[in-house]
C-alpha cells in the first residue's frame, strides 16, 4: 500500500478518535506517533522530533511562568482589576478578545495567548464565570490578530513573498493589506461570540489540566507577587524584541521558568504541577502527522485531487472558495504555516493561468489557513487552553466551526472587491 494512502487511514482513524473520545485524546496522538513509525511511514527520530518542538518547549516553560502568577495569587488580583471595569460575562469576553488580537497582530500568537492564559483564569476565578467561556475565544482572537499585519503570523509573510515573486516584484501586500480582511473578520467573529457563539461555548469547569489551576488561588508574600508578575513582564518583553536580544522565544520562556524557581517563587514540585502534560503529548503527538502529510505528498495529493475537478480554467471566485476551503480544511490538522507554504504556489500559479490577479487567490489561502478553530490540533493556543478550559474534542468544532464559515463568507465577499480578480487598466 501506498505511504499517502496508509498516512490517510491513519489520519482518519484518528479523526474517528478525537470526535468520539472513546480513549484520552493524548493516547490518540500517541497511537498516530506509534503508528507512523511502525508502518515505516516516519523514522523514530522523525517521530519523535515533536517532543524537543520549539512551540513544545515554550508549552512547558510558559505554564511555569503563568502558574506562577495563579500560584502567588497575582492573577486573581489582575481579575479583580479587570472585573471592577468590565462587570458582565460579554463585556469580559470582548475586553479579552480585543486584547488578546491586537497584541497577536504584532506579536507571536503563541506567545500571546501563552501569557495571557494565567491572567484570563485569574478573571473567571474572580467574576464566577466558568473558564470554557473565555479560554477558546481567547485561543481563536489569537489567530485572528495575526491576520491585521504583515507581520502577524508567518503564513503572511509567505503568501507575500510567493506574491511578489510570482509578479517579479510588481505587486506586494503592504504591513496592513491584511487588516483590510482581518479587521472585518474581527469585528464579525466578535459579534458572532457576543451572540450565538457565546451560547455554543461549553459551560463547565476546566479539570483535567495542570493541577495548580484547579486549586483556590492562595495569596503568597508580596514579593513573590510582584516578582512573578516581575518576571511575566520581563519575558514578555525580551519575546517582543527577541530579534534585538537574539533569543529565541522558547529560550526566553525557559529562562523565566528557571528564575522562577531558582528565587523560590516556585518549588520545583509546584513548577512541575504547573506543566499541563496532557497537552504536551497530545500536541507533540500529532506533529509527525503533518511531518507525514509533508513527506508522503498527502498534502499535496489532497489538494491537487480537488483542483484537478475543477478543470484547466476555473472561474476565479470558484478558485478562491476551493482554495480557502483546503486550507482552513489542512490547517486543522496541519500547521497553518505549513497549510499555507503548500497551496500559495499551486494557488498563485493556476490565478496566474487563467489570467487572473493573484492576490486575492493567496490572501484566500493565507486565511483559510488562520481559521483552524475546528480542533484543538489546529493552532498551539487551542491545544493550550484544552485542559484549563475543561474542553471536549468536539467543543472546538461545536463553536469553531461556524466560525470557519464566517470567515469563508467574509473572504468570498470582500476579497474580490479589494483584490479584483481582472482590474482595469
Amino acid at each position: 500500500m501506498d505511504a499517502p494512502i496508509i498516512t490517510l487511514i491513519i489520519l482518519f482513524i484518528a479523526i474517528v478518535l478525537f470526535v468520539s473520545e472513546r480513549i484520552p485524546l493524548a493516547v490518540t496522538a500517541m497511537l498516530v506517533l506509534i503508528s507512523l513509525v511502525l508502518t515505516n511511514i516516519l523514522t523514530p527520530a522523525e517521530a519523535f522530533t515533536g517532543f524537543i518542538n520549539s512551540n513544545v518547549i515554550l508549552f512547558c516553560a510558559m505554564f511555569v511562568v503563568g502558574g506562577a502568577l495563579f500560584e502567588t495569587g497575582m492573577a486573581n488580583k489582575i481579575g479583580g482589576v479587570v472585573t471592577h471595569f468590565a462587570k458582565t460575562e460579554r463585556q469580559l469576553l470582548l475586553a479579552i478578545m480585543l486584547v488578546t488580537a491586537v497584541l497577536s497582530g504584532f506579536l507571536s500568537n503563541t506567545g500571546t495567548a501563552a501569557v495571557l492564559i494565567p491572567a484570563v483564569i485569574g478573571i473567571a476565578s474572580r467574576s464566577g464565570i466558568r473558564r470554557s467561556k473565555l479560554l477558546m475565544p481567547l485561543a481563536f482572537a489569537s489567530a485572528m490578530g495575526g491576520n491585521l499585519s504583515l507581520i502577524g503570523a508567518p503564513g503572511n509573510l509567505i503568501v507575500n513573498g510567493t506574491l511578489e515573486n510570482m509578479t517579479n516584484g510588481a505587486t506586494s501586500f503592504g504591513f496592513f493589506s491584511f487588516a483590510l480582511i482581518g479587521l472585518p473578520l474581527m469585528a464579525v467573529a466578535l459579534v458572532y461570540f457576543l451572540t450565538i457563539g457565546y451560547k455554543l461555548l461549553p459551560d463547565r469547569d476546566g479539570v483535567g489540566g495542570a493541577e495548580i489551576y484547579d486549586e483556590p488561588p492562595v495569596e503568597a508574600p508580596r514579593w513573590k507577587q510582584y516578582l512573578a508578575l516581575g518576571i511575566l513582564v520581563a519575558t514578555i518583553l525580551a519575546m517582543v524584541f527577541d530579534d534585538v536580544i537574539g533569543l529565541d522565544m522558547h529560550i526566553v520562556g525557559v529562562t523565566g521558568a528557571l528564575v522562577l524557581v531558582l528565587t523560590g517563587v516556585m518549588t520545583e514540585r509546584r513548577a512541575l504541577d504547573a506543566i499541563d502534560s496532557r497537552v504536551i503529548f497530545l500536541f507533540a503527538g500529532m506533529l509527525p502527522m503533518a511531518t507525514a502529510m509533508q513527506k508522503t505528498g498527502l498534502g499535496s495529493l489532497m489538494a491537487e485531487t480537488v483542483m484537478n475537478f475543477l478543470g484547466e480554467a476555473p472561474s476565479p471566485r470558484l478558485l478562491l472558495s476551493v482554495l480557502f476551503l483546503i486550507s482552513a480544511g489542512l490547517s486543522q490538522f496541519m500547521s497553518n504555516t505549513a497549510t499555507t507554504a503548500l497551496l500559495a504556489p499551486i494557488g498563485g500559479a493556476i490565478a496566474l493561468g487563467i489570467g487572473a490577479d493573484p492576490s486575492a487567490v493567496l490572501m484566500a489561502i493565507c486565511i483559510g489557513g488562520s481559521c483552524a478553530y475546528a480542533t484543538p490540533l489546529g493552532m498551539p493556543a487551542n491545544t493550550m487552553v484544552l485542559g484549563v478550559g475543561g474542553y471536549r474534542f468536539n467543543d472546538y468544532a461545536k463553536a469553531g466551526l461556524p466560525l470557519v464559515v464566517v470567515g469563508y463568507l467574509v473572504c468570498v465577499i470582500l476579497l474580490p472587491m479589494i483584490w479584483p480578480f481582472f482590474p482595469e487598466g
